[in-house]
């Protein structure tokens, strides 16, 4: 693979090498996210901050294939074994959005290296902060005061609104808008279209289907949708088991957990 982003691609003194754990659409989206960000920093003459080294993925069958030209090294424990590398996690699917969490439990990595992945496209208040590991994608709006934890994906298109606060590990997929001071608990995924009507809850590990309107707070580990969106049933079992793995770290009893906060 060669050109801006690629392993033989321009860098300089301060590039750092970019591990993708994942070889997935999401994954993907994120290599191309850092690509363009690299060609973005050569068209303003500076060399890019990141530089795509490869994906990991613990299919044997992707190993020594390339994913979008870029190849697949090997298995997700390799990230350990190149501590020089940044290391993004970038798996997760409305049927199992917990595996990020547990991949970042099992890699067992400092917070140090974990990059924080921004589409050029996006647009990112000064006022905003963003956690370690997280990933925006193109046009994602966050507008002012916006906090966003470690490990949240922002898919294209999601407009975060004044004073809103996303836990870890939450997904947020294309097209979502929050409104303003909506808290969005940790590992919540929003469904593709939804609306969160602003100062609202979004709990802990909850799905929030694709085109919902939420106009009430949803609580921890429940699927909801509709419009206005309403309680289908609890959450699937890999997103309650986080939920309780939760409480039992906090010692209490179901709640919206947010997780924690860069800044």
């Amino acid at each position: 693979m060669s050109g801006p982003g690629g392993r033989d691609g321009a860098a300089g003194p301060d590039t750092e090498d970019l591990l993708i754990v994942g070889a997935g659409g999401f994954a993907r989206e994120t290599a191309q996210a850092v690509r363009d960000a690299a060609a973005a920093d050569l068209r303003l003459g500076r060399a890019p901050r990141l530089r795509l080294a490869g994906h990991l993925d613990d299919d044997p069958a992707l190993h020594g294939r390339d994913v979008d030209g870029t190849p697949v090294l090997g298995g997700c424990d390799l990230a350990r074994a190149r501590p020089a590398a940044r290391v993004v996690v970038c798996v997760g699917s409305p049927r199992d959005y917990g595996v990020r969490a547990r991949l970042v439990r099992r890699l067992a990595l400092p917070e140090s290296r974990y990059a924080t992945v921004v589409h050029p496209t996006a647009a990112v208040s000064a006022s905003s902060v963003l956690g370690a590991g997280s990933v925006l994608l193109a046009h994602c709006v966050l507008t002012a005061a916006v906090r966003l934890g470690s490990h949240v994906a922002v898919m294209p298109h999601v407009v975060l609104t004044h004073d809103d606060t996303v836990g870890d590990f939450a997904t947020l997929a294309s097209g979502v808008r929050l409104g303003g001071g909506v808290r969005l608990g940790r590992g919540a995924y929003v469904g593709a279209g939804a609306l969160v009507r602003e100062y609202t809850t979004v709990g802990a590990w909850s799905l929030t289907g694709m085109g919902s309107t939420v106009l009430a707070d949803v609580p921890p580990g429940e699927v909801w949708a509709g419009s206005p969106a309403r309680r289908l049933r609890a959450a699937g079992g890999p997103a309650l088991e986080e939920l309780r793995a939760d409480e039992s770290e906090t010692g209490r009893g179901p709640e919206t957990r947010m997780g924690s906060t860069a800044g």
